[in-house]
């Protein structure tokens, strides 16, 4: 297959959820979070249209944009998860990033085109992962090659065709040699023998920190430019090193893939992702919210404000991969907005995020499925760490219920961290058995956390409220 015609499949299906339904959707996204159903259809309704907009003709898809989300609610309630998973769901370019990182044009610090930049390289990174993948078997089969080249060296050096008898009968022994060096190498069995390869290598004086110097505020794209110059005029050296086996098939698999597939092209996939495909989620925004009659930091943040409007809206970045078009990127925006409000962002903005989803506070039933249903659940993950250890968990109802209700009751009673409590709960309580794992004898090694266990090992925490504070 050539790097045309694998293009041509990447242009035609580029959504991995294409034909999934918004209610499909939901479902896959039930698997990974508790509840929030009014965010997760919100999403849903997004990604879909985004597959609907690709079917419409040319001159009224570019006049229908993407329909911005902000996500409304406390800390640890699955804000940041559901934008994280969707994003696995359909293989976009991705980047999280909070709101607070960004400061206005004109102040040292990282301005908001910046994140463009930076889901950019993500998209680069995602579409040569690709690439490199449906390559895999040619670059596979080219390295070997070259390693048997290294292992076992050509005796002739011209055609089978131009070989006499005597020098034809010497090479039929030399491939049946060969052919049981590659079943050797394929198995693992030459994996420690050292051999000699060339290695390409990047010139040393790429990249020199002396530039680093303009890489501040709005020279950071300068910075860029002139480091892949200097990448350019020094072009790659290669030279030669005594590898492993099993490190020359990784090495050469890299440099032959490299050489299989065509940079220009990934690029341009890069970019068309981007601007069909990329989803930004702007975290903490409620951060950089001011609160009426404030003055100081405040116009600082409502700087940070106006230079969001035109990369939300659509406009024109320039990156290492030329420039993009961020008027089809869905920006999905979150924030707890406990000192502000959604009405705190100027006007201009919030018209830019026209879909408003409150997200509901996490009930102690809610812990309970968490703990329990999700595929890779916290109770899970604990038991598939301390497995490694030949220590076996068992978690009994009881046991899940009570853990429950007390990262319920320390949300009621300290600060609101939802699903979050669950961590400091589930780290406290096994972390006697996390410690003394490796030295547990045979007949402790089975762990039964219980309603019992549970509160012999949280109890004092719980009722001692100045300690609970700290510890959980």
């Amino acid at each position: 297959m050539t790097l045309k015609t694998i293009l041509a499949e990447v242009a035609n299906d580029p959504n991995k959820t294409e034909d999934l339904t918004p209610r499909q959707i939901v479902e896959r996204l039930d698997e990974h979070i508790i509840g929030q159903t009014k965010a997760k259809r919100a999403v849903a309704v997004a990604l879909r249209n985004r597959s609907r907009r690709r079917k419409l003709d040319e001159s009224l898809r570019e006049e229908i944009y993407p329909k911005n989300i902000i996500m409304i609610g406390p800390t640890g309630v699955g804000k940041t998860e559901i934008a994280r998973r969707l994003s696995k769901l359909c293989g976009a370019p991705f980047l999280k990033v909070e709101a607070t990182k960004y400061t206005e044009v004109g102040y040292v610090g990282r301005d908001v085109e910046s994140m463009i930049r930076d889901l950019a390289m993500g998209a680069l990174n995602l579409v040569k992962a690709e690439f490199r993948e449906r390559v895999r078997d040619k670059a596979t089969e080219k390295a070997e090659e070259i390693i048997l080249d290294a292992i076992l060296p050509p005796i002739f050096h011209k055609k089978e065709s131009e070989l006499n008898p005597e020098e034809k009968e010497r090479f039929e022994s030399y491939k049946e040699s060969r052919e049981k060096f590659r079943d050797k190498v394929r198995k693992g069995i030459l994996n420690e023998q050292e051999i000699e390869i060339d290695i390409p290598k990047p010139s040393a004086q790429t990249g020199m920190p002396m530039l680093q110097v303009f890489g501040a505020g709005n020279m950071e794209e300068m910075d860029n430019q002139i480091q892949n110059l200097l990448g350019d005029l020094m072009p790659k050296k290669s030279g030669k090193r005594k590898v492993k086996v099993s490190d020359a098939q990784k090495i050469l698999l890299e440099s032959e893939a490299e050489k299989l597939i065509d940079s220009d092209k990934i690029q341009q996939e890069a970019v068309r992702r981007v601007e069909e495909m990329g989803i930004i989620f702007l975290d903490e925004i409620d951060k950089i919210a001011g609160r009426e009659g404030r003055q100081g930091a405040d116009v600082s943040r409502e700087g940070v404000q106006r230079d969001l409007l035109p990369i939300v809206e659509g406009s024109t970045v320039n990156t290492k991969l030329g420039p993009i078009k961020t008027d089809h990127i869905l920006f999905i925006a979150a924030g707890a907005f406990h000192m502000t409000k959604p009405s705190d962002l100027i006007p201009e903005l919030q018209g830019r995020f026209p879909i408003r989803v409150e997200l509901e506070t996490l009930t102690e039933g809610d812990f309970i499925k968490i703990l329990t249903t999700p595929k890779s659940s916290l109770t899970k993950q604990y038991e598939a760490l301390l497995a490694t250890e030949g220590v076996k968990i068992e978690y009994t109802q009881d046991g899940i219920a009570e853990i429950a209700k007390l990262a319920f009751q320390m949300n009621e009673k300290n600060e609101n961290i939802g699903a979050r409590r669950l961590n400091t709960i589930m780290e406290k309580l096994l972390e006697d058995t996390s410690f003394e794992a490796p030295d547990l004898p045979e007949d402790k090694k089975h762990v039964v956390i219980n309603e019992e266990y549970v509160s012999n090992k949280l109890k004092g925490i719980i009722e001692d409220k100045d300690l609970s504070r700290f510890i959980l």
